[in-house]
C-alpha cells in the first residue's frame, strides 16, 4: 500500500503578508511583523498543520520555548525594551505562531496589548532595512 506523502509546511498567507522574513531557525521561521510602532517579531513553527502549543511533541514544544528565548534576547538586546510581550494567541491566524513583542512606555498602545489599540504603521522601506540590519547584527552576535 502506498504511503501518503508528508503534508509539506506552508506559512499562512496572511503571516505572509503582514511580516518580513528574518532567519530560518532550528524549528521556526523568524518574521518581523511589519508595524514600525513596535519591534514586534512573530516566530513560525515549520510544523505542517500545528496550530496550537499542544500540536508540537516534547521536543518541539523545548526548541520552540529556546527559539522563544532568542528572540527575545534578540529584542533586548538590539532595542533595550521597557518590557517584553509574548503572546501565541491564533483566534485570527490559526496557524501556530508566538509573537515576541518589545514594548516601551512611549509606545502608542502602552500600557495596554498591541491588537487593536492603534492601525498598525508599516514601515517605510528605508526603515525596514535598518530594522532588519539591526536584527541580524544582533542574531549573529
Amino acid at each position: 500500500m502506498k504511503q501518503a506523502a508528508p503534508v509539506p509546511f506552508t506559512l499562512d498567507p496572511r503571516l505572509a503578508a503582514d511580516s518580513h522574513p528574518l532567519a530560518r531557525l532550528a524549528l521556526c521561521e523568524l518574521r518581523l511583523m511589519d508595524d514600525s510602532h513596535y519591534p514586534w517579531l512573530v516566530l513560525v513553527p515549520r510544523v505542517p498543520g500545528a496550530r496550537d502549543l499542544i500540536d508540537l511533541d516534547v521536543g518541539q514544544r523545548h526548541a520552540l520555548c529556546d527559539e522563544i528565548d532568542r528572540a527575545s534576547r534578540l529584542l533586548r538586546d538590539a532595542v533595550r525594551p521597557h518590557k517584553l510581550n509574548v503572546a501565541a494567541l491564533g483566534n485570527v491566524v490559526a496557524q501556530l505562531h508566538v509573537h515576541v513583542i518589545a514594548r516601551f512606555e512611549d509606545d502608542p498602545a502602552w500600557p495596554a496589548p498591541v491588537w487593536g489599540k492603534v492601525e498598525s504603521r508599516p514601515y517605510a522601506p528605508e526603515a525596514l532595512v535598518e530594522r532588519i540590519t539591526l536584527l541580524e547584527k544582533h542574531l549573529q552576535g
